[in-house]
C-alpha cells in the first residue's frame, strides 16, 4: 500500500503545481490585443445606488461596452438649508456605476452641454495610461470626446473629474465622482474559490461636502459653481467636511428609500470614498466577504465587522441577510454618520429566527436578590 500512497502523493503534488503555474502574473497580457473584431453593446447606466443590468458571469469573447454619459452642472440640496452646486455625471451624486468584465473595452463618450460653465474630464482608475483617460477626455462646454480602454484589472474602482489643479480636488468635492466595477469572467469567488453569486448589489458612495457659512453661520448660495470656488477653497483647508453624506444627500437612502433584501439574500455592498479615509459597519450584520482594496485578483478576507474604504478607491462586501428587521449601513465613525449624513438604512424581510437572536426577559422592573 505504501507505494500506491506515495505515487497518489505525486499526482496530487503534480496537479497542486499545474493549478499554481495555470495561474496567470499580474504582468501578463490575456485577452484580445485589439478590439477591432469585438462585438460592440450598449450599456444603460441608471442612477446609484443601482447598477446596470450586467451577466456576473461572461458570456462569450470580451466586448467593446459603450457608455455615453452627460454632464449635469445643477443645484442640489444635500441637507436643509444647506444648497451646493453639484457637478455631476449623469446628474447624479455619485455618478452611475459602470460593471463590465475583464478584457472588456470601455468605451466612453463625455458630454459637456453648451449650457454647462465648466470644463470636465473623466479618470478612470481601472484604466492604463494617460492619467486614467483625463488627458484625452478634457472637454469644454459645447463639446464632446470618446475614449477607449481595455479593463486589464479586476475590481471595483473610482473614476473621476480631474482637470488639474486646485480644480481636481473642488470638482470632486462638488460630486464629480462614480465607480466602475471589472468582474472576472468566471464570476465572483469566495474565500475557498468557490463561485459566489449575489442576489442583490448596491452602490453607496461617501461623499464629503464643503459649503461655505456666512458670519452668522448659514451656508451660502452663489450664482455658479465658480462664484463660490474661492470660498470652498478656504473651507477644504481646514479638511473637516460640513456635511458627509451617502449618495448625494443626508438621509436620502432611509425610510421609505431603504435598501430591501429578504433573508436568505446575499448581498453586494460596493462602497466608494473618492477624497478621504472611511470605515463601514452593517450594524446587525458583518461583511461575510470584503476584498480590500477592491481587487478580485486576491482571496477575500472574512467576517470583518468593520472594513476600510482608502480615500481613492471602491470596496466590495458580501453579505448574506439571515434575520429579518432594519440594519444600519455606515461610516462608523458614528459622529459623522449621525451627525453630518453618513449611513443607510436596509430592510430585510423574512422569519425570524430564534437560534440566531431572541429575547429572553422583557425589559421589567428590577426584582430584589
Amino acid at each position: 500500500m505504501a507505494p500506491i500512497r506515495f505515487i497518489s502523493a505525486i499526482l496530487l503534488l503534480s496537479i497542486l503545481i499545474s493549478c499554481n503555474n495555470n495561474k496567470s502574473s499580474v504582468f501578463e497580457e490575456t485577452g484580445p490585443q485589439t478590439p477591432a473584431m469585438l462585438e460592440h453593446v450598449k450599456q444603460e447606466l441608471v442612477d446609484p445606488p443601482a447598477l446596470p443590468e450586467h451577466n456576473q458571469v461572461a458570456e462569450g469573447e470580451p466586448k467593446v461596452v459603450e457608455v455615453r454619459m452627460v454632464i449635469e452642472e445643477k443645484k442640489i440640496e444635500v441637507a436643509p438649508g444647506a444648497k451646493i452646486w453639484a457637478l455631476t455625471y449623469e446628474g447624479t451624486v455619485p455618478g452611475p456605476m459602470i460593471v463590465v468584465h475583464k478584457n472588456d473595452y470601455v468605451k466612453l463618450t463625455l458630454v459637456n452641454p453648451a449650457d454647462n460653465k465648466e470644463v470636465h474630464n473623466i479618470d478612470f482608475h481601472a484604466s492604463t495610461g494617460a492619467l486614467g483617460g483625463a488627458e484625452l477626455s478634457k472637454v469644454a462646454p459645447g463639446q464632446e470626446a470618446t475614449i477607449r480602454f481595455k479593463a486589464t484589472k479586476t475590481g471595483t474602482f473610482i473614476y473621476h473629474c480631474a482637470p488639474g489643479g486646485i480644480m481636481t480636488p473642488l470638482h470632486i468635492v462638488s460630486g464629480m465622482n462614480g465607480a466602475i466595477m471589472v468582474l472576472p469572467r468566471d464570476g465572483l469567488k469566495d474565500e475557498n474559490g468557490n463561485p459566489v453569486r449575489y442576489n442583490k448589489a448596491y452602490y453607496i458612495a461617501e461623499q464629503d461636502y464643503y459649503i461655505p457659512q456666512d458670519g452668522n453661520g448659514n451656508y451660502k448660495e452663489y450664482e455658479s459653481p465658480a462664484k463660490g470656488f474661492v470660498d470652498m477653497q478656504k473651507t477644504m483647508k481646514e479638511l473637516t467636511p460640513t456635511h458627509l453624506v451617502f449618495n448625494g444627500k443626508k438621509n436620502v437612502l432611509v425610510g421609505d428609500n431603504a435598501l430591501t433584501a429578504e433573508v436568505g439574500d446575499k448581498v453586494l455592498f460596493i462602497t466608494s470614498q473618492a477624497n478621504r479615509d472611511t470605515r463601514i459597519h452593517l450594524i446587525g450584520g458583518h461583511a461575510d466577504l470584503v476584498w480590500p482594496g477592491g481587487s478580485f485578483n486576491d482571496k477575500p478576507a472574512t467576517n470583518y465587522e468593520t472594513w476600510a474604504i482608502p480615500g481613492g478607491t471602491a470596496v466590495p462586501a458580501l453579505y448574506q441577510f439571515r434575520q429579518p428587521g432594519k440594519y444600519l449601513y455606515l461610516n462608523h465613525n458614528l459622529i459623522e454618520a449621525v451627525q453630518l449624513g453618513a449611513k443607510a438604512e436596509v430592510q430585510v424581510e423574512g422569519t425570524w429566527n430564534n437560534n440566531l437572536m431572541k429575547q429572553v426577559e422583557e425589559p421589567a422592573k428590577i426584582q430584589d436578590e
